[in-house]
């Protein structure tokens, strides 16, 4: 989710519920005030009658004479347009001017006096009716002698509140909708130097031009400060990555210029140690070391031999470190079509004469039939050489077997290599295509400088290949190098005699 989205999400939210809030109260207070309003008229009408009721003195033949209230005839007051009813103390209704008979409050059925004036709501036929009763008594006692019902039809109300509800709704909802609509423009508005800002960084990523600046002429806010940073932090990063490519380079220099340089004195040494050799063994055989007896003369021999095989491991290192630094510095390869059958038996047969104490299996290698790849030979025998000599390094007893595969579709050729070796850890696989990396459970046990299956990946990746690895410890490896196939040639049309 976009932080647009979110500013106008979280913007609407709010004034949602503050626009549900505000109708909210406007309803509440309008209902409250037209409510009032009626209740206050109907209390004014009821305190009008009231001021009009009278006394009369009649006469009892057993109590006397006795002050008796005389009410005005409620047929009077029938232009107000509310209903009245008059009901004494007993309960019963003396005067109204309706047809029919309003709702008694609670109690007063049962002969209760009423004791305070009070308002209620009831459902009569279709309509809903508001009433008002109020006590009266004698005019200047507390005589209680019934009490005054005022009562008026509330639908006229209702509708009215209906109709501002549906107002309040469409307008809340249209103020909403209005509103989010204004805050995604302004949220697009306000973040917009945002979006150039992240397309300016892009351009700076897919040129890698950390050269080029991002250019803002805004305002100096978040944004503006935003800005700058990134672009200070550009400029430490073009001059930490000018050092470390210059310092890459220079070791890069190092390297090649080291290897060449050391090149020539190893062939010197190897070549003056076979001579030294080869003279050694022929004064011994002539009789020319007098005074040097046997065990002398072999344990010089043998240090001879150890100086060659040191000189001989070296020259093998620079080479490797020679042919690294040409990758490093963009070597390319020359490549043309390479048949792969022939190549294969060719390194087949030639590792069958490398140092080794498993037994050297060539499987299956018909997948190669009529396939071919667009490389360099010479690269290829060397990547499969690397395979083959490391699992002769790491299988010190049983078999080390080359055999070809192909994809489903034919388009993939592979080399498979499998030994029954020592095997590794799932751990150390990622990471035995780095340079001078070896696994802890062969060191010191196998010679080598692990740089072997760095040069082995740096071929595969230029022919746009893959290596697979399968291994377990002690139950050997498999190496299976997929390198996708060329297109058959195309060969012209046979010439046809006429006719």
């Amino acid at each position: 989710m976009s932080i647009r989205l979110r500013l106008t999400l979280w913007y609407s939210a709010v004034l949602g519920v503050t626009v549900i809030a505000f109708c909210v109260a406007v309803y509440i207070l309008v209902s409250f005030i037209l409510t009032t309003a009626e209740k206050k008229d109907m209390e004014s009408l009821a305190e009008r009658i009231e001021r009009e009721v009278g006394v009369r003195v009649g006469w009892s033949l057993f109590y006397g004479p006795r002050v008796v209230p005389q009410f005005p005839a409620l047929d009077e007051f029938a232009y107000s347009g509310y209903f009245l009813q008059m009901v004494d103390a007993n309960g019963n209704v003396w005067q109204k001017n309706i047809n029919g008979q309003l709702p008694l409050p609670a109690g007063v059925e049962a002969g209760a006096p009423l004791a305070t004036a009070s308002f209620m709501e009831r459902r009569i036929g279709a309509n809903t009716v508001l009433i008002y009763s109020r006590p009266m008594a004698i005019p200047g006692t507390d005589a209680y002698v019934g009490f005054l019902q005022v009562a008026t039809t509330v639908d006229d109300l209702e509708k009215t509140l209906a109709y501002l509800r549906t107002v309040l709704t469409m307008t809340g909802l249209l103020a909403l909708a209005l509103a989010s609509t204004l805050g995604w423009f302004l949220a697009r508005k306000a973040l917009q130097p945002i979006e150039l800002v992240i397309e300016a960084t892009n351009r700076i990523g897919e040129a890698e031009d950390l050269g080029h600046r991002i250019e803002y002429d805004g305002p100096p806010d978040e944004i503006g400060r935003l800005t700058s940073t990134i672009n200070g932090m550009l400029s430490r990063i073009q001059t930490a990555y000018g050092e470390l490519e210059g310092a890459v380079r220079a070791q890069r220099r190092f390297v090649s210029d080291a290897s060449h340089e050391l090149r020539t004195p190893l062939t010197t040494i190897r070549g003056n140690v076979e001579l030294l050799e080869k003279m050694w063994r022929r004064w011994r055989d002539e009789g020319a070391l007098r005074g040097v007896d046997e065990s002398q003369s072999d344990a010089a021999l043998e240090s001879v031999r150890d100086i060659a095989g040191e000189a001989e491991r070296m020259s093998r290192m620079v080479n490797d470190l020679l042919m690294l630094a040409r990758a490093d510095a963009g070597h390319k390869m020359r490549k043309e079509r390479v048949e792969l059958l022939p190549l294969a038996e060719e390194v087949a047969r030639k590792a069958a004469h490398l140092p080794r104490t498993a037994q050297w299996v060539v499987g299956d290698l018909s997948a190669l039939g009529g396939a071919a790849v667009i490389g360099d030979a010479d690269a290829l025998r060397q990547l499969l050489f690397i395979f083959i000599e490391n699992a002769f390094k790491y299988t010190p007893s049983g078999e080390v077997e080359l055999s070809a595969l192909r994809s489903e579709d034919g388009s993939d050729v592979g080399f498979r290599i499998r030994d029954t070796g020592i095997g590794m850890e799932k751990e150390h696989v990622p990471r035995i295509f780095e340079r001078f990396y070896r696994a802890d459970a062969s060191r010191g046990e196998t010679s080598g400088t692990g740089l072997g299956l760095s040069i082995a990946r740096w071929i595969v990746d230029e022919h746009d290949g893959s290596v697979e690895v399968m291994t377990r410890p002690g139950g050997g490896t498999s190496f299976v190098v997929w390198l996708r196939a060329a297109p058959p040639e195309e060969h012209a049309p046979p010439v046809l005699p006429p006719g």
